[in-house]
């Protein structure tokens, strides 16, 4: 869409029956399509040690040490945290969080702003290098297992945006963050490629 609004502002010529002006979308029914959880890994603490870390966390959520077994979040706005071979639920603290706000209330804007941002320095989902996304498909054993190999340093699970939310979202003209929503079924893809150049 972005890219349609910038070739409409450079072509003096603009009709509105050009290519640019359209793109390809498709309908599931709410009823037909399952939204399975993001989740995140990040490379480093940010400078914090383990424990400063989780002191930090301990001020806006209630804290648990779950053991050494992958445990999946079992409600809105509970966490899981992959930390040094240990597995930890995070219950977000009442006032951390704004439940009548289409985003405020989205698990993911949660984590981004008390702890990404806050704790970890990660300002911009979309370009920095120190966080990876990790769709749900692959299971919480992926989490772990970038994590256990030195690759990422901690790891985030997040409960599954349910289709109320998006709905939400949707009815009030807002977007979602990025890397919310992970979607099944996903439609059949090629590698097709359609010039919009002259």
């Amino acid at each position: 869409m972005i890219e349609g609004i910038e070739r409409k502002e450079k072509n003096p010529n603009h009709t509105g029956n050009e290519e640019y002006n359209y793109f390809m979308a498709v309908h599931f029914p709410d009823d037909q399509l399952k939204i399975i959880d993001y989740n995140r890994v990040v490379k480093d603490l940010n400078g914090l040690s383990k424990d400063d870390f989780i002191a930090k966390l301990k001020e806006k959520f209630n804290l648990e040490k779950v053991g050494s077994e992958i445990y999946k979040p079992q409600k809105l706005h509970e966490f899981s945290m992959y930390l040094n071979g240990e597995w930890y639920k995070l219950n977000a603290k009442e006032g951390t969080y704004n439940d009548n706000d289409p985003l405020g209330v989205l698990d993911v804007t949660i984590l981004s702003n008390l702890v990404l941002d806050n704790l970890l320095g990660i300002k911009d989902l979309r370009t920095s290098n120190r966080i990876d996304f990790v769709g749900g498909i692959r299971g919480l054993g992926e989490l772990k297992k970038r994590v256990d190999n030195g690759e990422m340093e901690v790891a985030f699970a997040l409960y599954p945006v349910s289709m109320q939310q998006l709905i939400n979202i949707a009815d009030t003209g807002n977007i979602m963050p990025p890397k919310t929503t992970w979607f099944e079924p996903k439609l059949r893809s090629g590698l097709v490629i359609h010039s919009l150049e002259d």
